[in-house]
């Protein structure tokens, strides 16, 4: 009787479905037990497996007890049998019970660890994908900025330049027409020179935009430093505005830059002069180039109309429309110095003239 219900609850799919139906065949295999502990004393030796069916398909608070109950029944059953009370009547059931209860909870409490660090390894996967896709963002908007920077400081600028000089030639073709009188412009020679001149100067800046846009895709230096030093770069650059007069000077001792500093100072020295030419109406402007012992620092000083920087920087955000290029170039210059541990200042007031100053700290060097 007792294989025959063990068997047939085996065999019930509600069994495993429903905690009802698990204990009412645990009742009914339990009754059926107990009827055998009537028959033969040989039937204490199911208590054992008892204890672990009971445990598992009963909640904890209601597994317990009747595992003590079962306990119980076994005990009375086996001294219904002997007429003697001895230890073993005892221990047997009770050292049988203990083992099934220790045993389910240790396994109870090793699957619960065990799912717990499932979890965790799986909310580490999704975290880590997360900071990768984060990380993937953030390098992404880093390289555009970078990309702007560059495209501001070099192309952009360089393009305003051929601009102006264009400008310059049609201005000076303009004056030298026939139809005007000596007085009122040049000669057709003098304005035939001067237009050439400045078309030449025109596709030089071309031809080095040009070197600069092969520059981003090879992904090299400027070309201005591949062959000499940020000092002579910054010589050649102050040449080659058109303008105001702009020199350069040297301070302290020269000292070997890293490339990214070196970089960083020759757009900065260009998008300000851009800034010189085309908003500051300048007449001379001041390029230096100071190395002390724990920095470099680049000032680029002008006497031209100046400007409120408050003004300036609380404009950057909503560039006003048909600006020239939307305030992003002193935004951009204090990105480039920032990014690399330094600082950057302006100093202006109408009618004052503009003072740009950048000072990076020197890499220390390994002892």
């Amino acid at each position: 009787a007792v294989g025959a219900v063990y068997a047939a609850g085996v065999r019930a799919p509600a069994v495993r479905r429903s905690p009802r139906a698990g204990a009412l065949w645990l009742a009914a295999l339990g009754a059926a037990w107990a009827g055998l502990l009537v028959v033969s004393p040989d039937g204490l030796w199911i208590a054992f497996p008892l204890y672990f069916l009971e445990l598992h398909l009963l909640p904890l608070r209601w597994g317990v007890p009747a595992v003590a109950v079962t306990a119980c029944a076994a005990i009375a059953g086996f001294l219904g049998h002997s007429g003697s009370v001895n230890p073993g009547a005892f221990l047997g059931p009770l050292l049988g019970a203990a083992v099934a209860v220790a045993t389910v909870l240790g396994y109870q409490a090793l699957y619960r660890e065990s799912e717990r660090r499932r979890e965790l390894i799986e909310e580490l996967i999704t975290t880590r994908a997360e900071l990768a896709a984060a990380e993937r963002g953030a390098g992404i908007l880093a390289e555009r900025e970078r990309l702007a920077r560059e495209i501001h400081d070099t192309l952009a600028q360089g393009l305003s330049s051929i601009q102006l000089l264009l400008r310059a030639a049609e201005r000076a073709l303009a004056d030298g027409r026939p139809d005007r009188s000596p007085d009122e412009g040049r000669t057709p020679d003098e304005a035939r020179r001067a237009a050439l001149g400045h078309i030449a100067a025109a596709r030089q800046a071309a031809q080095d935009n040009l070197a600069e846009a092969r520059r981003f895709v090879r992904a090299l230096t400027p070309p201005d430093l591949e062959h000499g030093s940020l000092a002579g770069a910054l010589e050649r650059l102050c040449s080659g505005v058109p303008g105001p007069r702009v020199r350069f000077s040297l301070s302290g001792t020269p000292a070997q830059l890293p490339t990214p500093y070196e970089v960083a100072l020759l757009r900065i020295a260009q998008s300000a002069l851009a800034n010189v030419v085309r908003h500051a109406r300048a007449a001379r402007a001041e390029i230096t180039l100071t190395f002390m012992d724990a920095s470099v620092t680049l000032d680029i000083v002008d006497d031209g109309r100046g400007f409120d920087p408050r003004r300036a920087v609380a404009g950057a955000a909503r560039p006003e429309p048909g600006a020239a290029d939307g305030g992003f170039g002193l935004p951009a210059m204090r990105s480039r110095a920032e990014s690399l541990g330094g600082t950057f200042t302006v100093e202006s007031a109408p009618g004052q003239g503009t003072a740009v100053a950048v000072t990076l700290p020197l890499p220390v060097e390994a002892p």
